[in-house]
């Protein structure tokens, strides 16, 4: 089995739950103490930090949302003085000003850490060649595994995201052997790599690390076989540290919280309430350990299940399931609910079409209208008319199978949908609502 750290990663629950209270009543005192937001929010509700006893307690605190983050922006929920800050990221703010998040140097150790175990589980080792590309800078993909990949002894090949062709040459002259970005940016480099007509067997390639947007099993498939790798999903948010905050084993049955500094809950979206295990809701965190940004009940507006039974890898750490969608990425068309993603595994599961789509919702007439590009492989697109009306019907049928509304389905020429570095924009909608 692959451990970066056997005993916290394999703990008994009860003894892992001790050093989580200890952990959450330590973070609620400091929180309530040093940062005025918090101890507010907390008088409102009438709570003081010896009201928490017990990891049930954790139910009481108030939630905290992205809103707070900006409303607090760019500094207010800090909870250290800025001269212990070493390090400042931030989202990239495309509805209003940034989330920003501080680092002190015992973050930034944390943050190796659980990168370290992210990666250890992916089968890295000290021989291993990583090459990251994912974006450096304020987004805390690069960086975050970066350190990680340092921890372990690893040689890192800090690319960033772009330069394609040159990702790809690298990839070769320098043997990486295990590559680390978004799942579409990995498809992409597949894509380019046929073009350029490099053949998977040059590479080294052993395994990839694979995260910040959504994506399903069956794009999964697609990744390993184009890149004759075992594809990783990993989970993390800047807001809470960075990439690092799940990772899957080898077995891959949902990704294991590194909870001894991430406490998860799945609440309903909609009342708060807390649900039970193996339940679907939004995902929240409160972090145990961090300094420099300690956040309480912070809503991440993913959609997942929790399940705390022992994994076959030995972890006892709790694991989520793939994240199925966003209350907020969630598009309602005539009240139905809708995810990319399950767009996404009707299309993998055809074959007769590339993995490229985009979703595009207006309203006509009072009515919301669903449509869906979709790109076909070179291959359909040169045969006849006729063949492509079959697909375009099939296609239409098995979207409206899962979905349960009717949806317009449009089959677009190879790479007319907009290709992206970072995550896919996957969703156009019209409507003004």
């Amino acid at each position: 089995m692959r451990y970066w750290d056997e005993h916290m990663e394999c703990m008994e629950r009860g003894t892992l739950q001790e050093i989580q209270l200890k952990r959450l009543v330590e973070t609620v005192k400091r929180v309530y103490t040093s940062v005025p937001y918090y101890r507010k929010k907390m008088q409102e509700l009438g709570l003081i930090p010896e009201d928490v006893k017990d990891l049930s307690d954790l139910q009481k605190l108030p939630f905290t949302t992205k809103q707070d983050l900006r409303d607090n922006y760019p500094y207010g929920l800090f909870a250290v003085p800025l001269s212990e800050i070493v390090r400042i990221h931030a989202s990239s703010g495309t509805t209003g000003k940034p989330t920003v998040v501080g680092y002190t140097k015992h973050d930034i150790g944390i943050w190796s850490e659980v990168m370290a175990r992210t990666l250890v589980a992916a089968g890295a080792d000290k021989h291993s060649f990583v090459q990251i590309a994912y974006g450096y800078g304020l987004f805390t993909g690069g960086l975050g595994v970066h350190y990680g990949a340092e921890r372990i002894g690893a040689s890192v090949i800090p690319i960033s995201s772009g330069n394609t062709k040159r990702q790809i040459q690298l990839m070769v002259d320098f043997g990486t052997t295990l590559l680390a970005c978004t799942p579409s940016y990995a498809l992409y480099l597949a894509e380019t790599m046929e073009e350029m007509g490099i053949d998977k067997s040059q590479l080294k390639l052993k395994s990839g690390v694979f995260g910040a947007e959504p994506w399903s099993e069956n794009m999964r498939k697609e990744i390993e076989s184009k890149l004759n790798i075992k594809a990783y999903d990993i989970y993390g948010l800047s807001e809470i540290i960075g990439p690092g905050v799940a990772f899957e084993c080898e077995y891959q049955c949902g990704m294991h919280i590194n909870e001894d500094h991430f406490l998860p809950e799945i609440i309903n979206p909609e009342t708060g309430e807390v649900l039970g295990e193996g339940e679907y809701g939004e995902l929240v965190f409160t972090t145990i350990t961090k300094e420099g940004l300690p956040l309480i009940r912070y809503r991440t507006r993913d959609i997942t299940a929790l399940h705390y039974d022992r994994c076959k890898c030995g972890r006892t750490l709790v694991r989520m399931e793939k994240v199925i969608g966003r209350t907020d990425d969630m598009i309602i068309i005539r009240g139905v609910n809708v995810f990319p993603s399950q767009i996404e595994s009707v299309l993998l599961e055809m074959g007769e079409v590339e993995p490229h789509y985009q979703l595009i919702v207006d309203r006509v007439n009072n009515l919301d209208v669903l449509e869906v590009l979709v790109e076909v492989s070179e291959r359909m697109f040169s045969d006849e008319v006729k063949k492509l009306e079959q697909l375009e019907k099939k296609i239409t049928k098995a979207i409206e199978d899962t979905l349960g509304i009717s949806v317009k389905v449009r089959l677009v020429e190879p790479k007319t949908i907009e290709r992206s570095e970072g995550k896919a924009k996957r969703v156009i909608d019209k409507r003004k609502i």
